[in-house]
């Protein structure tokens, strides 16, 4: 996963103090923009606390996600491309704690130290991946598939695992997930509710609980056609899966 490749960056850096200059932690409000189209990034950011929305904008105004980062985790990589023009922008999705390297210290730690060039490799390599597979999604995958993916991938670097196989995720609103998908978001409300009635989540509005086996079923039931579209095999209706403990996702959510 890229949190643990990040993680290993970290403690390379953390490691070798004597090629590390110091970094000041500098807090963002949430909704607060860190760098966008007009003020580029100009330095390679660790969250240390709270998360970090990453998107693209296009001449229109609308907002493609690219991810949301969250401690240990890295982003502004597009500094080191030092471009003069730059759709990217960066934002706190909560209150955020952040530290910073510009480039150019970053440039002269490869140089002294070789794992940490090789670390942070590996990161911007498994990020080029993901970003592949998402693009991959788009290509053949119909909007409930590329939902149920990109639930099943927050799960995986957001979520906290609880009783019976649910994950806890904190509350992705339908409009972020509809501009990580790809659609609007009242088509994101039309599956989510789907996916509820069918058993794989429950969600309030401080929480979502995700069933991550049943909806990865889901997407196995529901495999492609040689023609890219979705052929639906027949399946058992699938029942509500207790939540944790027993209890109702209200209860579950008063707990956030």
């Amino acid at each position: 996963m890229a949190t643990g490749l990040a993680a290993s960056l970290q403690n390379q850096l953390a490691h070798q103090p004597s090629h590390l200059p110091c970094s000041l932690v500098v807090e963002y409000a949430k909704g607060e923009m860190i760098y966008d189209q007009h003020r580029r990034s100009t330095s390679l950011y660790l969250v240390v606390e709270g998360s970090v929305k990453v998107s693209r904008v296009d001449d229109e105004g609308r907002e493609a996600i690219i991810d949301i980062y969250q401690p240990d985790e890295f982003f502004g990589e597009s500094a080191f491309l030092n471009l003069d023009q730059c759709c990217e922008q960066a934002m706190a999705h909560e209150n955020t704690k952040l530290m910073t390297w510009t480039t150019s210290a970053l440039e002269e730690i490869a140089l002294d130290s070789p794992c940490v060039a090789m670390a942070l490799s590996q990161i911007l390599v498994r990020r080029i991946i993901d970003l592949t597979e998402r693009l991959e999604s788009f290509s053949v995958d119909s909007i409930a598939r590329r939902l149920a993916r990109s639930l099943i991938r927050f799960s995986d670097r957001l979520g906290t695992p609880e009783e019976n196989g649910w994950v806890r995720m904190p509350p992705l609103t339908q409009d972020l997930l509809g501009q990580y998908v790809g659609t609007h978001r009242e088509i994101v409300s039309v599956y989510m509710n789907q996916f509820r009635r069918q058993g794989h989540l429950q969600y309030a509005r401080r929480v979502i609980l995700l069933h991550r086996a049943s909806l990865q079923a889901w997407l196995e039931q529901n495999a492609l056609s040689s023609h890219g579209r979705t052929r639906h095999r027949a399946a058992k209706p699938m029942r509500v899966l207790p939540t944790p403990g027993g209890r109702d996702i209200r209860a579950v959510a008063s707990q956030c």
